[in-house]
């Protein structure tokens, strides 16, 4: 490995001296520990060695066990037949029923197509299958939610509408993902109208949520105002698609974006786009970048006050010259993954204020984990018809509240993952904003939604605690 430069290692350890934060706040570290730029980049790479020594290990994420009790074998006679005909006859008389007979009303379907997975772009289903086993797990060990990975095998957008529809029977909601725009767009947008159950697009939506988050809070914290800040958006994908049209229903005005693809900034004059084959792109072109600005990516990030990036995985993709040419306290989400558009150490050297990543292993994970567990919760505790723009803000809002109540600093504008607390809090504001919008099919109070997630999601983490201290759930493999 080369040697980092001076001033790359000089950010370093200001970043190093304010990495590791504890869960809880209100404890000080006795400490700080320094790190070097190669002891960053080490740990950073460490989750990669990890996986590939734990996956085999375990040999899958995910099973299904039973949730109900088996005295005897005399028990399969109510679970199975001859007893299990008389919920079949309810649920004859009433489709309905079959929330209440089965796990349907807790059950979803991760489904994707394996065409745009993480960075890795079209891999197909088979090597998709690990991402959705890790979103199942995360699905129910932070929202308690039962879902299921579907990696099917075509890239046909009409027979991906066919498929989820007929899954609909058996699932309470569709989690779209991983799957290549610009047809995830046209999916999603058909499935939202004729499917009789939430169905919804991580990659797009849930992104957007967290993202929103993020930008409300590190907006706050820097003194400025939604509605005025100058945003640099590097990437022109169905993520950034959809944070754009969030942030501008949270306050951001729109002309005051200027979105960049492979090609440069998104403008009126780009002859490369076609509006028919990509109208949500060519929106942007014509209804953003007030100012016009053509040219590259610095171009467009001169003056701007937050740059958010959902662009191909770096180092490198962001230049710290191109940070350099920011306003004062600039704001970078750098949220590509496996590795982001750019090292945290490096938009800190280069005069970032507040930076944020999708990875767990720099502060300020900018990460949809912290949106969708709490999302479906909140969306299946009310049976929810559809999860609309309005819920994900509401998602949102909630979010950076969650945050914002414990103190933000610059290292610290979202809750962690390990703040179990920001799920059914969550959980309870969409809920209430389907009751609010008329989707939902049932309206418990809001201190009815908020004992159900709190059970749900205690309920999940307790389990998996206990398979592991029981051995049911052996101890990963030393590496």
């Amino acid at each position: 490995m080369p040697k980092p430069k001076k001033s790359i290692r000089r950010a370093a350890k200001k970043v190093a001296k304010r990495a590791p934060r504890k869960a809880v706040r209100a404890a000080k570290p006795a400490e700080k520990k320094t790190y070097s730029v190669e002891e960053l980049l080490r740990k950073a790479d460490r989750p990669k060695a990890l996986a590939m020594a734990y996956h085999p290990f375990y040999q899958g994420k995910i099973e299904v066990i039973p949730k109900c009790a088996i005295k005897s074998f005399d028990d399969f006679a109510v679970w199975y037949t001859p007893g299990v005909a008389e919920p079949c006859k309810a649920i004859n008389k009433d489709k309905m029923a079959s929330y209440i007979h089965t796990n349907r009303w807790n059950t979803i379907a991760v489904v994707s197509d394996g065409t745009r997975v993480l960075g890795l772009g079209d891999i197909g289903p088979e090597a998709g299958l690990p991402v959705m086993e890790g979103k199942s797990l995360l699905f129910k060990y932070l929202g308690g939610v039962d879902a299921y990975p579907l990696c099917i095998g075509t890239k046909d957008p009409e027979k991906i509408i066919e498929f989820v529809k007929l899954l609909q029977p058996c699932v309470g909601g569709i989690n779209l993902e991983d799957i290549a725009k610009p047809k995830c767009f046209y999916i999603l947008d058909r499935l939202r109208k004729e499917a009789e159950i939430p169905v919804w697009h991580d990659d797009q939506q849930g992104t957007a949520t967290i993202e929103a988050a993020g930008l409300i809070n590190a907006a706050k914290l820097v003194g400025k105002k939604l509605s005025e800040l100058k945003v640099t958006m590097v990437g022109a994908g169905a993520a950034n698609i959809a944070i754009a049209r969030v942030i501008v229903a949270a306050g951001v005005t729109k002309k005051n974006i200027i979105m960049v693809d492979s090609k440069g900034p998104l403008h009126p004059g780009r002859t490369d786009i076609d509006p028919n084959v990509d109208p949500t792109k060519w929106d942007m072109c014509i209804n953003s970048n007030a100012e016009g600005v053509t040219g590259k990516l610095i171009d467009a990030m001169r003056g701007a006050d937050a740059c958010l990036a959902a662009s191909k995985p770096g180092p490198g993709t962001i230049k710290p010259e191109e940070v350099r040419v920011m306003a004062s306290k600039s704001i970078v989400f750098a949220c590509a993954n496996p590795v982001p558009e750019i090292w945290p150490w490096e938009a800190a050297e280069a005069g970032a204020y507040v930076i944020a990543t999708g990875r767990s292993d720099f502060p300020n994970q900018v990460n949809n984990s912290l949106g969708f567990p709490g999302i479906f919760r909140g969306t299946l505790d009310v049976r929810a018809t559809t999860i609309t723009d309005e819920m994900c803000i509401a998602a949102a809002m909630e979010i950076a509240r969650t945050a914002s109540d414990k103190g933000l600093t610059r290292e610290y504008i979202v809750p962690k993952m390990s703040e179990w607390e920001v799920f059914p809090r969550e959980a309870v504001a969409v809920g209430l904003k389907a009751i609010e919008q008329g989707i939902a099919r049932i309206k418990p109070t809001r201190q009815e939604l908020m004992d159900q997630a709190e059970r749900i999601i205690r309920r999940s983490r307790r389990m998996t605690t206990h398979l592991m201290k029981s051995g049911f759930i052996k101890a990963p493999p030393k590496v």
